[in-house]
């Protein structure tokens, strides 16, 4: 049987932690802020989201930058409403 590392939950997570994601390289023919979005969305809790989202805007980027399908990451996440609703409130708080 192979070792595997513990799951650690609620642990806190540094500014590098956080703002590493921003220097995340998206595939080819994809909006690198929506990726950044993206992958931030599906790593992080709504803390740490709200952390990189004030970094994010202050670095001038695109809270609202589009997938290949032309949608937001508000838009693509919406079908998953129990957990996607803290994250769509932040984003739409953060594009205005």
């Amino acid at each position: 049987m192979a070792l595997s590392q513990p799951a650690t939950f609620n642990e806190a997570w540094s500014d590098d932690r956080v703002f590493a994601y921003l220097n995340c390289l998206p595939p080819d023919g994809e909006s690198a802020d929506f990726y950044v979005l993206y992958t931030a969305y599906k790593h992080m809790r709504p803390f740490d989201f709200e952390r990189l989202l004030t970094r994010f805007k202050a670095d001038g980027r695109n809270v609202n930058a589009t997938n290949r399908d032309g949608q937001t990451l508000a838009q693509a996440i919406a079908p998953h409403a129990q957990q996607s609703a803290p994250f769509i409130e932040l984003l739409n708080r953060f594009a205005a």
